[in-house]
């Protein structure tokens, strides 16, 4: 008589991020009772006090469809099999190449076992920032034309969907990251709180939090995954988390903040001294004005700035934007942002073409010459030369650039001194650079000669470097602070953009405004 054939079994188990406290019970369960392992060989170290005496095969890492197909031939021949994938094997993984390979008239029976993923794993590290809609997005290219990878991150950046990026760098595909995080930047505001995990739950796991227009100058690799916020989410002590929309995300309270926007306004797009002044000076020209600063204590002070203004401050994304800008009919945009604030200025532009709105760059004059032997390019240009001519560095540039002064080459070996707004984000990050409190001023500017003097020659600085930030951001007064001390001053030129209209005074703007459709 013909022995009946055993039916085969194949198991795909998600094995977690490398933890072994992390693999559920149902896993191990189906180790156990499986006879046959196929797994990448890095996966067995976590796994091994399940798999003792088994027959185990270990393809490398690039022969993914290999391992399925080994997995499957062992399943058809009658033996329980497990084939292991790190994370979710239904996530970026293995489950897809198993069942892809599949026949329709395949017996063995099949049970796809869950596990921690990356996402899941990386948010835990950093708190809560999956609360609300989120969506992954994997880098590599291998599978995915690179096309759609950039095409889906455009959408993911304009619905302000919290995110998780896979397989964020690799030997041969260096550049691809830094494309989309400016992708995320044309559509997310700059000050997105966002996390870097690298090597989640292993050995050597780092977890760092970051604007999400401090991620273009970090390095990553495959073992580095990037969790990007939304508008709405928070930091509270060393965490992040999204909100889950009990209050302000309804569809009532959004109609409600639209509701208070004056209709047909012009909008200014400030956050600086300079900008607020002139949406003030047309405020009292009786235009109907509304002011918009990207964050909460910009909004403050253009309260205090400017009387008879309607404020909108906060951490608002461009749908946010684009929502408010049509539903209030803005009939001009100003854009009166810091002459270094890109990212906000190419997404106004954006806005105002698709909206069929005005556009006008207000820009204060600068302060430097063509020929200024202290003038640099960019920041990393700044900081070689300011490490190579100073050792008591003052930094007058921001909170935003602060890590590529404090990580660049030879800058453990110098003491840096910064001052930054009195914003508790701008201080936090400024102390997780590793700026000791002793060396930082936190103070709202712009400052006087006088003031720069003092603390300068208190503090025993030999360098500064600064922006090219026109008068109103104080640049006269360091230039000539640093000239009576007789020490360096480094000034970053301001990045070039093509403005379709700008202008650099008050008169100017009105003569303009005139212009632009009876405004």
């Amino acid at each position: 008589m013909e022995a009946v054939k055993k039916k085969g079994v194949l198991n795909l188990v998600s094995v977690g991020p490398g933890f072994e406290e992390m693999i559920i019970p149902r896993a191990i369960e189906a180790l156990r009772e499986s006879e046959v392992i196929v797994a990448y060989e890095l996966y067995l170290r976590w796994i091994a006090a399940h798999i003792e005496g088994k027959e185990i095969h270990t393809p490398p890492l690039t022969q993914e469809r290999e391992r399925a197909l080994l997995a499957i031939e062992q399943a058809r021949a009658g033996r329980r099999v497990a084939l292991i994938s790190s994370g979710d094997i239904g996530i970026y993984a293995m489950a897809a190449l198993a069942f892809d390979d599949m026949r329709e008239d395949d017996t063995f029976e099949v049970n796809v076992i869950p596990g921690v993923t990356s996402a899941n794993a990386c948010a835990s590290l950093l708190g809560s920032p999956l609360s609300h809609d989120f969506a992954t997005l994997s880098l590599s290219n291998l599978l995915c034309p690179w096309s759609w990878i950039e095409q889906r991150a455009s959408h993911i950046a304009q619905a302000d969907l919290a995110c998780v990026l896979y397989n964020v760098q690799s030997a041969g595909r260096q550049e691809g990251v830094y494309r989309i995080l400016q992708l995320m930047l044309q559509h997310k505001a700059p000050h997105t709180l966002c996390g870097v995990v690298r090597n989640a739950y292993r050995p050597g796991q780092q977890v760092s939090i970051h604007r999400l227009d401090e991620l273009p100058g970090l390095q990553f690799d495959m073992l580095t995954s990037i969790v990007i916020g939304n508008r709405f989410t928070q930091r509270k002590r060393d965490w992040i988390f999204t909100p889950r929309g009990y209050n302000d995300w309804s569809e009532e309270s959004q109609a409600q903040a639209a509701a208070q926007l004056p209709a047909q306004a012009v909008w200014v797009f400030a956050g600086t001294s300079d900008g607020n002044a002139l949406a003030a000076e047309l405020a009292g020209q009786g235009r109907s004005v509304v002011v918009s600063t990207a964050t909460d204590y910009g909004g403050q002070l253009a309260r205090g700035d400017c009387p008879g203004v309607f404020v909108w401050s906060g951490r608002q994304g461009v749908e946010a934007r684009r929502q408010a800008l049509r539903d209030s009919q803005a009939r001009v945009l100003v854009d009166a942002t810091h002459p270094f604030a890109v990212q906000m200025s190419q997404q106004l532009m954006s806005l105002a073409q698709e909206l069929g709105i005005p556009y006008l760059r207000y820009e204060r004059p600068s302060e430097i010459a063509a020929d200024d032997p202290d003038a640099c390019t960019d920041m990393q240009e700044a900081a070689a030369r300011a490490i190579a001519m100073g050792r008591r560095i003052f930094l007058a540039t921001g909170s935003k650039d602060l890590a590529t002064f404090l990580q660049a080459s030879g800058a453990q070996e110098r003491q840096w001194f910064t001052r930054v707004t009195a914003d508790p984000d701008f201080l936090r990050r400024a102390m997780e650079l590793g700026l000791p409190r002793a060396q930082l001023c936190a103070m709202q500017g712009p400052f006087s000669q006088a003031f720069n003097e003092a603390l300068w020659r208190d503090w025993g600085i030999d360098c500064v470097v600064t922006k090219d930030s026109g008068e109103a951001g104080g640049y006269r007064a360091k230039v000539e602070a640093a000239r009576a001390l007789g020490i360096p001053l480094l000034t970053v030129r301001r990045p070039r953009l093509d403005y379709p209209q700008v202008t650099h005074d008050f008169a100017e703007v009105h003569a303009r405004l005139a212009a632009l459709a009876g405004a």
